[in-house]
């Protein structure tokens, strides 16, 4: 991993390069370098500059950003629901995958919840087919809930699926 990562909330200014993160995580050849890959599953894009504008702008929102000697590493997306904080666009630049900067993230993200919006309890969802990255965040203590939710087929704006049987699944922590 490069130098002990900082972490900021995003701002308008960071759009543009939190989209080419994700984007370069999970879409097309560039993500295969990584193992967090959906390039099997889905084409076309993952988010884009409206989505992404949006969730930096909402209340109770926080794109958090991983950062070392200016290089954007990792990001995610925190949203603070009534019980719990919903964790998403987890996104790790591929070359940096299976370092560290993920953990780290991912456990800022934890504390950030539990300390700055006082929940003690972290939800996600991961599409099902994902087996190695649900088996990841098993392996920190999330724990499948059984519960699904269809995968939104014919909206372009979050892919488009290369198989029929996509679905998401929850997947839950107590902080």
């Amino acid at each position: 991993m490069p130098t002990e990562p900082v972490f900021r909330a995003a701002g308008p200014s960071d759009v543009p390069d939190v989209v080419a993160l994700v984007e370069s995580a999970y879409r097309g050849e560039a993500s295969r370098v990584g193992w967090t890959t959906e390039a099997d599953l889905l084409d076309g894009q993952r988010t884009d500059e409206a989505g992404v504008a949006e969730v930096i702008a909402r209340t109770d929102s926080v794109v958090l950003l991983a950062e070392a000697d200016g290089d954007l590493l990792a990001c995610c997306h925190l949203e603070r629901r009534a019980a719990a904080a919903y964790f998403g666009m987890f996104s790790v630049r591929p070359a940096l995958q299976g370092t560290g900067i993920g953990r780290a993230v991912l456990e800022r993200a934890e504390r950030h919840a539990r300390e700055e919006w006082g929940i003690g309890r972290m939800e996600m969802t991961v599409i099902e087919q994902r087996a190695d990255l649900i088996a990841w965040y098993e392996r920190r203590g999330y724990r499948r809930s059984g519960e699904y939710e269809p995968f939104p087929y014919g909206d372009e704006r979050f892919g488009v699926p290369l198989r029929p049987d996509l679905r998401f699944e929850r997947l839950v922590k107590a902080l």
